[in-house]
């Protein structure tokens, strides 16, 4: 999104790893915060203010990434990067949603690639985000009225049967509906159905996110 930096998140337990890790990504031109654990990640970390990815490493000394990755909101694109060579252990972390799994030692370009996928991936969520933000403040000055019109609305109702169904003069519907379509910002009843959609389709917020 213009005007909003990305971040690239790094967590691996070696300082050694993590300085060399932000340098690359420093000298591509990206935004890097780096932690030594993921209990810092967790309690330090902004995930909602820009769009992120998460540069992680497998084993760590307190919560493992696979355990990192359970906790973490899906919205998070995730890159591992391990030592280890478990292919098993890769095979879970994609399952789980990883985008991608490198093996240590990783070139610079494999690494940049990778991670430009990812915050291609955290761009588009989080755009996505703020639009669904966007339509439900709009929707939150909506009186109750407001609200029973509009979802009747965007049903196909015709004013009288709106009226019908809430008990109301035809006139006060259209009192309320062009306060709706002021409110919401909708040009058009197509588009108050597609913002009602949208909003009716967003997922519910858990504690990652």
């Amino acid at each position: 999104m213009n005007g909003v930096a990305s971040v690239v998140f790094v967590v691996d337990d070696d300082e050694h790893v993590r300085t060399a890790f932000a340098r690359v990504i420093r000298s591509a031109g990206y935004r890097v915060e780096t932690f030594g654990s993921a209990e810092a990640f967790i309690e330090r970390a902004d995930l909602a203010s820009c769009p992120a990815c998460l540069l992680l490493d497998l084993q760590l000394p307190d919560l493992s990434g696979l355990e990192l990755q359970h906790q973490l909101h899906a919205g998070l694109p995730i890159i591992f990067i391990s030592g280890h060579g478990d292919l098993h252990v890769a095979v879970d972390a994609m399952k789980a949603g990883a985008l991608d799994f490198l093996s240590k030692p990783v070139s610079d370009t494999v690494l940049l690639d990778a991670i430009e996928r990812a915050l291609e991936q955290a761009r588009q969520i989080f755009e996505s985000r703020v639009e669904l933000a966007d339509i439900q403040s709009r929707m939150d000055h909506l009186t109750p009225r407001e609200r029973e019109v509009m979802m009747l609305v965007v049903e196909g109702r015709l004013n009288k049967q709106v009226a019908s169904a809430l008990g109301a003069a035809e006139k006060t519907i259209k009192i309320h509906r062009a306060r709706v379509m002021e409110k919401m910002k909708a040009g058009s009843i197509v588009e108050l159905v597609r913002l009602a959609d949208k909003a009716s389709s967003a997922p519910p917020t858990d504690a990652g996110s």
